[in-house]
């Protein structure tokens, strides 16, 4: 199959749901493959899935993001175009700077008892439905993230279902299929809602601060010691709290039904640490929840034989990294104990995702706490992906806890 009909089979139901055969015709078409000037998806110029070579292209600082044509008129690309994770250095890394000293170690460890805090009391709710089936992403893979996330940027936990809400229009729109009008419209009116929620949140912070994330950087603001416009501030802060928790839901729930196709792992689970960890890892290169990346050549250049030209964008295919066979023996294997290198679940490099510490904490917490609790656990029905191409995960997945 060429190039393009892979593409045209990755935009199909079929591909969006399940998206791995394609990505192993990929990988045997090479590493990189060019993009015929005339095919359909002529938005890219060459399409990677080897591991190496986005490893490469994701670590080189000159390999930036592109903003889209037109991104001024409208509320939701102007809140991008103003945020760490959408900007190319120099203003990534004045605006990672300030973020980065923020997401202390003394943060992260006083995130601990929060977070099993929230996972014991959802454990207890989930209990209380007794053998009844509830749904794993509402009542666990969600709340965990969001509570947790909420608790440490500073949001009022009573706000987060109509925060949800407005997340949910964004996701929608950052689908590669996503940019229709209707999507547009409601990606917009969330950003517009989201910067008059977060101006009220940072006027109360100033009155009243706290010991959380936003209360340490509206102070940082403030006193002058950082270079960040407050809608800097607001931008970043709705790309951070949406970019956290989305991921960390997928990582669950992805990985969910992973874990229990291997009972022998999840008996053992609630006793070793180390192949907690193992599991996070590993559940985060199978079912990796970003899948789409771009980025554009600083110059005319080559990757992996295959030519592209200055400023013609590479479409980076995550999800077809993390199982390439040549960095990963027998790739569509669960192994937690796999050798090798780690997956781009991620990122790496200037846009490495700020939050990974805590989706893996989160992880390696819960999972032990989850199967500790409920150990004959059980999907009850076939689960359905969102159907994205850019943030891939089960947005429902009911269980039964076993009684």
């Amino acid at each position: 199959m060429t190039v393009q009909e892979l593409l045209t089979g990755l935009y199909s139901e079929e591909g969006r749901q399940n998206p791995y055969p394609w990505y192993a015709e990929l990988h045997r078409l090479g590493p990189v493959s060019a993009v015929p000037p005339r095919a359909e998806h002529k938005t890219v110029a060459a399409v990677a899935v080897g591991y190496d070579v986005i490893d490469e292209v994701l670590r080189d600082p000159e390999w930036t993001k592109q903003p889209p044509p037109g991104w001024q008129e409208q509320e939701i690309l102007r809140t991008f175009q103003t945020s760490m994770m959408f900007v190319n250095p120099p203003d990534h890394t004045r605006m990672r700077h300030v973020f980065s000293r923020t997401f202390t170690p003394r943060r992260l460890g006083a995130l601990e008892p929060v977070i099993v805090r929230v996972v014991d009391d959802l454990l207890d709710r989930m209990a209380d439905a007794g053998n009844s089936v509830v749904d794993f992403v509402a009542d666990f893979a969600y709340p965990i993230p969001a509570l947790v996330m909420a608790e440490f940027i500073g949001i009022p936990a009573g706000q987060l279902a109509w925060y949800r809400e407005r997340v949910d229009w964004i996701d929608e729109f950052l689908d590669v299929a996503g940019k229709t009008p209707e999507r547009l419209a409601a990606a917009n009116t969330a950003a517009e809602e989201l910067r008059v929620f977060y101006r009220e949140l940072v006027a109360h912070r100033r009155r009243t601060p706290g010991d959380d994330l936003l209360s340490g950087l509206v102070e940082a603001l403030d006193s002058g010691e950082v270079e960040l416009t407050e809608d800097e501030l607001i931008s970043n802060l709705i790309v951070l709290f949406n970019a956290s928790f989305v991921t960390t839901v997928y990582m669950f729930s992805n990985g969910l039904p992973l874990l229990l196709a291997h009972p022998e792992t999840v008996a053992a689970l609630p006793a070793d640490e180390k192949l907690t960890q193992g599991c996070v890892d590993e559940a985060l290169r199978l079912e990796s929840p970003v899948h789409f990346l771009a980025r554009a050549a600083p110059r005319d250049t080559e990757l992996a034989g295959v030519p592209v030209a200055q400023d013609d964008n590479v479409l980076i295919i995550i999800g077809a990294a993390n199982r390439d066979p040549a960095r990963f023996p027998e790739p569509d294997v669960f192994e937690p104990t796999r050798p090798g290198p780690p997956s781009l679940a991620f990122g790496v490099g200037l846009h490495y995702c700020l939050g990974a510490a805590v989706s893996r904490l989160e992880g390696r917490l819960a999972l032990p706490r989850l199967f500790a609790r409920f150990p004959g656990l059980t999907v009850t029905e076939t689960p359905t992906y969102s159907g994205s191409l850019f943030l891939r995960g089960i947005d429902k997945l009911l269980v039964s806890t076993g009684g």
